[in-house]
């Protein structure tokens, strides 16, 4: 949706669980020598300054990176999720929070390839000139949902696909799911990480049920990892918190979630009720 934008959502509670879950899975690709390419299919900016408007207005990031920035007893995982984003900052304030694709060019061998799709006008132009002078990067304004057909399977037959649209459209539930099944079946191997947010739509309540579903085939099954830290505002309105889906996961992936969930839920839950859930499958 052209009217989104993630600037004001920059480094909140779910950009964190998001964030160090791709960390993770991008290190475990990178452990080996072959080239991998990851597919970013609602790319936004790259980067987001935390002292602009957009991101002052909500201030979500104080509730999210800026709870962990300090701190100094944080598991191995986390720990290297926040020095990304220190590494981002050039090592001074938090003063500036990267989306998925910089944490990406921080992460990626210079073989390895990056592919992002966004179709806001003014994302699009930041993340372009953001990505310019990386070899082996690309920057679509076009629709990352269509993309698959021609991103998948990728040459070297090792890549991540990374699916976190908006949700402002209940359309992106039907076609997440859609585009998990098109996945797996044009690169049965290949990794894929899904975001949602938890909101109170049946919309919402439904999709790890359906993504579940999807992913029943896949060769390593599936990993699921949801973070609640708030309660519902108003009227049952507001992100009580997101969950991450991920197909043919890492295998240290559960483990070190079960390390790194406990501690998300003591720094960023805002309420008693804050908690966490982790489940996998181990495929067929």
């Amino acid at each position: 949706m052209l009217a989104y934008r993630h600037a004001f959502h920059a480094g909140n509670h779910a950009d964190v669980l998001k964030h160090v879950v791709l960390v993770q899975v991008l290190r475990h690709m990178a452990a080996k020598d072959k080239p991998f390419t990851l597919v970013d299919t609602h790319a936004g900016a790259g980067g987001y300054s935390l002292e602009s408007d957009y991101a002052r207005k909500r201030g979500e990031y104080a509730q999210g990176i800026a709870r962990l920035w300090g701190a100094a007893d944080l598991p191995p995982a986390l720990a290297d999720y926040v020095a990304q984003v220190r590494d981002f900052n050039g090592g001074g304030a938090l003063a500036q929070y990267p989306g998925s694709p910089a944490l990406a060019a921080q992460l990626l061998r210079p073989a390895d390839r990056l592919h992002c799709y966004e179709l806001h006008p003014t994302d699009h132009r930041i993340l372009a000139a953001y990505l310019g002078q990386r070899r082996h990067s690309e920057v679509s304004m076009s629709d990352g949902f269509a993309a698959l057909a021609r991103e998948l399977p990728p040459p070297s037959r090792r890549g991540v696909l990374l699916i976190d649209p908006s949700y402002e459209l209940k359309t992106d539930y039907a076609k997440v799911v859609a585009a998990l099944r098109e996945a797996l079946q044009r690169f049965a191997t290949g990794t894929v990480i899904v975001w949602y947010p938890q909101l109170q739509l049946v919309e919402a309540a439904q999709l790890p049920r359906r993504l579940k579903a999807a992913a029943q085939a896949a060769t390593k099954g599936w990993l699921h990892a949801g973070l609640h830290v708030a309660p519902a505002g108003e009227g049952g309105f507001g992100m009580t918190g997101s969950g991450v889906f991920v197909v043919n996961p890492p295998w240290t992936l559960h483990d070190t979630l079960q390390q790194v969930l406990p501690v998300l839920v003591q720094r960023l839950g805002q309420y008693a009720g804050a908690r966490f859930a982790l489940e996998r499958h181990a495929g067929p």
